[in-house]
């Protein structure tokens, strides 16, 4: 399972030649192909090589150490009849459901950690923050990220279902509080993913005259969500 997150750049120049959508079709394909063939590789290990080869794609055409170069958040999951092995990268979330019903969340909360203060312009943003120590990272152009992203392995006995969500779906927990992450799965699980979604639009639709005065930023957010029962 691969979940990607395109990262939408602040106007202006971004030193590359082609788009967001260009830069996650070309990184999909490439974690696609890799958890595939790359049975002897760690997760990182297939992101690596994943932003390594979409970077040769386009490395002569375009300022791949721009900090607005083409990127995106990464959840990935492979499981086998033993194991299920994750990786997350920035702010989308990943949710492991046990036997049991516990809920686990797993998430890279670099990004949610930093001040308000630190992410008050876009050029403080890529100065001192984006895919820097004591900042939050993304993939981008540098493999050696993947070395940052939370991975893990947990028996496969141990997960009967599991949700990727990007930060837009995941506002329904981390922004609306209308409930936690178990609830948030519970909402997948007997509505399905459309449902959640759906829900999410209509608190951003409510809260759309407010939402300056409560930092939630922009009105809506790009909302995918991959559930999985094993």
């Amino acid at each position: 399972m691969i979940l990607l997150d395109g990262v939408t750049p602040p106007a202006g120049e971004t030193g590359c030649l082609h788009s967001v959508p260009w830069f996650t079709a070309r990184l999909g394909g490439a974690l696609t192909e890799l958890t595939v063939s790359g049975q002897d590789l760690t997760p990182a290990g297939i992101l690596s090589r994943a932003i390594e080869r979409t970077a040769r794609a386009h490395a002569d055409t375009c300022d791949l150490s721009h900090p607005r170069t083409p990127q995106a958040t990464v959840v990935t999951v492979r499981w086998s009849a033993e194991t299920v092995d994750y990786l997350v990268l920035s702010d989308s979330a990943l949710l492991l459901r046990s036997p049991a019903g516990e809920v686990t969340p797993v998430l890279d909360d670099r990004l949610a950690r930093l001040p308000r203060s630190a992410l008050a312009t876009d050029a403080l943003v890529d100065a001192n923050l984006r895919n820097k120590e004591g900042g939050f990272f993304t993939a981008a152009a540098d493999p050696s990220v993947a070395a940052r992203a939370v991975t893990g392995t947990v028996p496969r006995g141990g997960v009967t279902a599991l949700a990727a969500l990007t930060d837009g779906a995941t506002r329904w927990t981390e922004k609306f509080h209308q409930g936690d992450w178990t609830g948030l799965f519970d909402v997948l699980a007997r509505d399905g993913a459309r449902s959640l979604v759906d829900r999410v639009r209509r608190l951003e639709a409510a809260d759309a005259r407010e939402r300056a005065f409560l930092g939630r930023g922009k009105t809506h957010d790009d909302a995918t969500v991959v559930y999985v029962e094993l």
